[in-house]
This record gives structure tokens, sequence and C-alpha cells, in this order.
């Protein structure tokens, strides 16, 4: 496979705080590679770093086979980048705002690729929409169709979908998959784990450091251990006790508790017990298998 991303022991300190350490990662061509983790994973200073926005410390990085201290510009002609906010211009109209980009990146003959553009995100019937008066959904997908104008071989989004409703995060997400198989590089950051379940390859980040990476069935599959799914009343409680008496990762749901264990055998009729001699009303009990999130807070906790 070839390598389109590579970060070698990459570091960047904001004062006293060290915001990525260490960080080592290389990413392929064509994949679509989420970095995941909370706010101040260091997943924004990361792409921010491989956009040539922002120095860094120490270590290495290059894109495209390009060193990005000796070639920033050269890289940054054949990446696209969308930011964690709407950066476009409100006073503009669609069409204004993608004629603006390609001027930017120099494109000369832009109207068939805008045309394509808005085509393949929808846009087309808005095009005369001032960017101040689309929805959140559009507004990204504008951003979108801007980042792409110039074709670029990377496309970075820093938590695209934050703040979009469920219908246009679904969109988005389809025309994420669309570009992938046009053979564009996709270095995505989000907080939701969910979506982080699309990506062909993860890598989870806490505190400036790589946890984790992996596609996400590995991750989920790599701590080796079984996730029990109990319904039961009052839920609150049952929360309560088992993260008194009990060492075992429990996270809640909504109306459910998952309790990750080594055994369901061996270790759940006791935990079934101790619930039922507190008058908690056990519902059902299931194992699924771990989520990403069940994973991550498993593995932020074990490095506590």
């Amino acid at each position: 496979m070839q390598s389109i991303i590579k970060i070698s022991n990459l570091q960047k300190k904001y004062d006293t705080l060290t915001a990525v350490k260490n960080l080592n990662l290389e990413i392929f061509h064509g994949e679509m590679f989420g970095l995941v983790g909370p706010d101040g994973a260091g997943k924004t200073t990361t792409i921010r770093i491989l956009c040539g926005l922002l120095g860094f410390d120490s270590g290495e990085v290059s894109l495209l086979g390009e060193d990005i201290k000796k070639s920033k510009k050269k890289i940054q002609n054949n990446i696209g980048y969308l930011s964690q906010k709407f950066s476009l211009y409100g006073d503009l109209t669609i069409d204004e705002n993608i004629e603006f980009f390609a001027d930017i990146h120099n494109v000369k003959n832009f109207k068939e690729r805008r045309d394509e553009l808005l085509e393949f995100t929808r846009l087309t019937p808005f095009r005369d929409r001032l960017a101040d008066k689309l929805s959140g959904g559009m507004k990204q997908k504008l951003a979108l169709s801007c980042s792409l104008i110039h074709k670029p071989k990377i496309l970075f989004l820093d938590e695209p979908t934050t703040g979009v409703d469920p219908v246009s995060r679904r969109d988005f997400w389809k025309i994420l998959s669309d570009l992938k198989k046009d053979g564009i590089t996709i270095l995505m950051t989000t907080p939701y784990l969910d979506e982080a379940e699309r990506c062909n390859r993860v890598a989870m980040m806490n505190n400036g450091e790589i946890i984790a990476v992996d596609t996400p069935q590995n991750i989920k599959i790599s701590i080796n251990k079984v996730v029990v799914e109990v319904v039961c009343s009052p839920i609150r409680k049952a929360y309560e006790i088992l993260k008194e008496k009990t060492e075992f990762d429990i996270q809640l749901f909504g109306d459910r508790i998952n309790i990750v264990i080594n055994n369901f055998e061996s270790e759940f009729p006791s935990i079934e017990k101790m619930l039922i001699d507190e008058g908690i009303t056990i519902a059902g009990s299931r194992t699924i298998t771990p989520t990403l999130e069940n994973v991550f807070i498993y593995l932020i906790k074990e490095a506590g």
C-alpha cells in the first residue's frame, strides 16, 4: 500500500501544555481514516500541522512523499481542508464562494467543476442563495465543495458533522463514501464514535497520545472483553450500586447499563444477584459486541 501521510515522533507544545506527544502514524492512499477522541485530545492540532497551518516542536511530517517544512506550498496545492467552524463568506452566494476558492487555488476553468460539485452535494437549486441564509448542513456541503474545487489528493475534515442535523449527517457521509470511491484519501476528526465505525481505520487519541490504531473491528476485538447490556429499574440506582461495589467498567446508556467483564458465565451471575438483593428489577440482559465507545472508555480507564 502506498503511504500518503507519514508522521514520526511528532510533538507540539503550547507553553506548558503538550498538545501532541510523540505521535507516530501512517495513512495510506485511498483510506478513509478517523482520528477520534474527546475535546482537547490533540485532534485539531494534528490536522492543522498536517495542513501546514501550524508549526511543531519536533518530529517529522511528510505528505505525498514531501516534507511539510520543505514543501509546504506544494503540499497545500494538493490538499483540501474543512475546518471545525464555518469560515466562508456569508455575504457571498454559493456560486460566488466556490468561485472565490477557485481563484485562491488558481483554478481557471472552474465552472464545469463547480456545477459537478453542486450536483454532487445537491446544492444546485440554492446556488444563488447567500451563505448566511443556509442551514448548518448546507453550509457544511458548501464548505466541502469549496475544499474540493481544485481536485485535492487528500481531504482533511475537522469534525465536519458537529452541530449538523441527523439527516444532513447521513447525506454528508454518503458524499464522503462517493469521494472515497474516486480515490481521494480522507482524514477526518470526529468526537462521534458511531461515525468512526465507517472509517477504514481509526486512531483513538487522548491527552495528545494515540492509545489504539487499527480497523474498528480489530480495535473492538483487541480488548478481549464481553459487554453485558442490562435493562433494569431503577436504572440510576443500579448504576450507582455497580460503580460503588464492583471494579468493572460500567457505562450508562439511556435505559440500559453496559458492563464490561471478562466472562459472562463466571461473572454475571454474581452481578445479577447483587442487583436483585438491592431491590433492582432486571427486565433483561444480553451479551453484545463492544462498541468503539465501550473500548475507548475502557482504554482510558486502563491508562489512568
